[in-house]
């Protein structure tokens, strides 16, 4: 989830990211519409779904990660309790026809502290033969693939860790296969991703896991 970004409104959410690539604006502590580029509330996003197609049935995809722990559950080392580093994650192959990839990680429980579904990372444009994100994805705009990260409810852009003020929050990996790439900038937000999206999803595949603050 987030860090200490509105102490006058989410307090212990977690402290400011350090070392991403800056975001071109602030974030706000009052959700704004997405056409302004800022994290939108759940109400805002739209519904995706997967269009209709023969490849779907014959050929999913799923989404994994090597470092798991019991429950699902996110090592220390992938938040804000260690050193704040994007895990390892691993995929099948997606349907036929598919030109990029897009991923978002949520955390949803994050709604009844903050009220918006808390976004720490989002990329897209992967290659469509990119099977698997390495430990430690570079803090940068773009990577070395040509993939383009985009803002996360932190403000930054780059992979943000769990930072649950207390308690286990769960955190979704959301990965989309995409019949084109999608012509957006870096800090992009998920809300605005979401909706350029429509009418070019494939398939998709969700990752739940888990994380308790220590």
């Amino acid at each position: 989830m987030k860090r200490r970004i509105f102490p006058s409104i989410i307090l212990g959410i977690g402290m400011t990211l350090w070392g991403c690539a800056p975001a071109a604006t602030s974030p706000s502590a009052t959700p704004i519409p997405t056409d302004t580029l800022t994290v939108p509330s759940p109400t805002e996003e739209p519904t995706l779904t997967a269009t209709s197609t023969p490849q779907l049935a014959v050929q999913p995809f799923t989404l994994t990660s090597p470092v798991l722990e019991a429950e699902n559950m996110i090592p220390t080392l992938y938040s804000c309790n260690g050193k704040d580093i994007s895990l390892p994650l691993t995929w099948g192959d997606p349907p036929e026809g598919t030109k990029s990839l897009a991923l978002i990680m949520e955390d949803p429980d994050a709604r009844a502290v903050s009220g918006i579904v808390w976004i720490h990372w989002v990329l897209f444009n992967l290659p469509p033969q990119t099977r698997a994100l390495p430990e430690n994805s570079p803090k940068t705009n773009t990577l070395a693939d040509g993939s383009i990260q985009g803002k996360n409810s932190f403000g930054k852009i780059c992979y943000g860790g769990p930072c649950p003020p207390s308690g286990k929050h769960h955190y979704v990996f959301k990965l989309y296969a995409l019949d084109s790439l999608l012509n957006a900038p870096s800090g992009t937000t998920s809300g605005v991703l979401v909706q350029k999206m429509q009418g070019h999803i494939l398939a998709q595949t969700e990752l739940v896991t888990t994380y308790r603050r220590h």
